[in-house]
């Protein structure tokens, strides 16, 4: 079970350069977007994170035009 302002790591594939990288997802907000930019390659990165009712954090990325 996730607590409120916590952070959960996740790690997620770039969409553009393909590196693998871990993230920080802020869990105390259950459903946001926002771009964050790859640790690797410095491009922007979509995300799409929501966490459902039984607390499993989902995490999406997309690149800027997908």
């Amino acid at each position: 079970m996730l607590l409120m302002n916590e952070l959960e790591s996740k790690t997620i594939q770039c969409p553009y350069c393909g590196e693998i990288i871990e993230v920080l997802i802020d869990c105390s907000v259950p459903n946001q977007k926002y771009i964050e930019d790859c640790q690797v390659c410095c491009r922007p990165i979509n995300f799409s994170v929501s966490l459902g009712e039984d607390d499993e954090l989902t995490v999406f990325v997309s690149g800027e035009n997908e």
